[in-house]
């Protein structure tokens, strides 16, 4: 297990340096004065600029000030945001939690309605209820999401009314910000109508989670009907047939945890790709997160809150990656490499 995590840690080091070393070039890829995208701080004077030039070592080699830039990003600052003149780590500390928020939901709506599937799909291998759950999985992993987002909206919002068609919550509930997590929020607040704030919140993040946890159920339910087979081919599962357990006996006792214990390591990739759905999302349901940001400082020319948030995304994804590989270590010993010996 020491082995694992330190190799790990090696590699959360070198993926970090390379993060690091992307957004750092991105100042000068994009136009205009590198140390002026990377502070952010426009129409500064002769000695702020100067200031500026020496606290980046633009005077020195390109080594000089990739280090300075480090210096930076340890420091915690990322600059200030060409649009707004506000320091980019108070706007990502803000915008990241909906977006976290909007993630996780539908990573466990995914979960929910594709494992299941994909299970049923295993144990009814090569059956009609096989192709059908099959069928239902190509064809939603291939409508693209901008246009579900839309028609989500059409249909359910506009013609049916049944959901909101944009926002986090309506304007009518004022809730402060204690961790950036709404529903946290809500109940840790003092409001007398917290409950009907908790409520009017879960109408409103049903629409935006369901359209991007789509694309990853479907994934789930190749992931999860491939790991079923390949548990129910093996040979212990032959040994608990013949010792004549009945077949629910096998599924609920042996076969269920150990294809469970496959799809854990896939899950860091799928949040991921929520993350990345996710951007596209909030622009069309109006989300306030770090997606719908980014876009939005693309539009407006923001080049110090594109590759600091581009940085902080990243090292966000990639954090889950980590986690997600130790509790699949934790849960799998086989997974924790060799051992002398062995």
């Amino acid at each position: 297990m020491f082995i694992f995590t330190l190799r790990r840690l090696n590699l959360f080091i070198f993926t970090m340096l390379v993060l690091t070393l992307i957004s750092f070039s991105l100042s000068y890829l994009f136009p205009g004065d590198p140390v002026i995208n990377l502070s952010g701080q426009l129409n500064s004077s002769e000695e702020q600029l100067a200031l500026l030039n020496e606290n980046y070592h633009m005077q020195d080699n390109i080594l000089w000030q990739y280090w300075a830039y480090i210096e930076h990003i340890i420091q915690g600052d990322l600059g200030l945001s060409m649009s707004s003149q506000s320091p980019v780590l108070n706007e990502i500390m803000i915008l990241l939690p909906a977006t976290i928020e909007l993630s996780l939901v539908a990573l466990l709506i995914a979960m929910f309605i594709g494992i299941p599937l994909g299970f049923i799909a295993a144990i009814k291998h090569n059956k009609t209820s096989d192709n059908i759950i099959l069928s239902v999985a190509m064809f939603g992993y291939s409508i693209p999401v901008f246009w579900l987002g839309l028609l989500a909206i059409l249909f359910f919002s506009i013609g049916l009314g049944w959901l909101p068609s944009a926002g986090r919550i309506s304007l009518l509930f004022e809730i402060d910000i204690i961790t950036g997590v709404l529903f946290f929020d809500i109940l840790l607040s003092d409001s007398p109508d917290k409950w009907q704030a908790f409520q009017d919140a879960t109408t409103h993040i049903i629409l935006p989670a369901c359209v991007v946890a789509l694309a990853p159920a479907t994934i789930f339910i190749r992931l999860a009907r491939a790991s079923m087979i390949e548990v129910l081919e093996t040979s212990y599962i032959k040994a608990v047939k013949a010792k004549g357990l009945s077949f629910k006996q096998i599924i609920f006792r042996h076969a269920l945890r150990n294809a469970l214990i496959k799809i854990i390591r896939h899950v860091g990739l799928q949040f991921a790709n929520l993350v990345t759905i996710a951007m596209v999302t909030e622009v069309i349901f109006s989300w306030p997160g770090i997606g719908r940001w980014l876009i939005e400082s693309i539009y407006q020319r923001d080049y110090t809150a594109i590759q600091s948030g581009l940085l902080v995304l990243s090292c966000f994804i990639f954090i889950v990656h980590i986690l997600t590989d130790f509790i699949y270590a934790a849960l799998n010993p086989l997974a924790r490499g060799n051992k002398h010996g062995s």
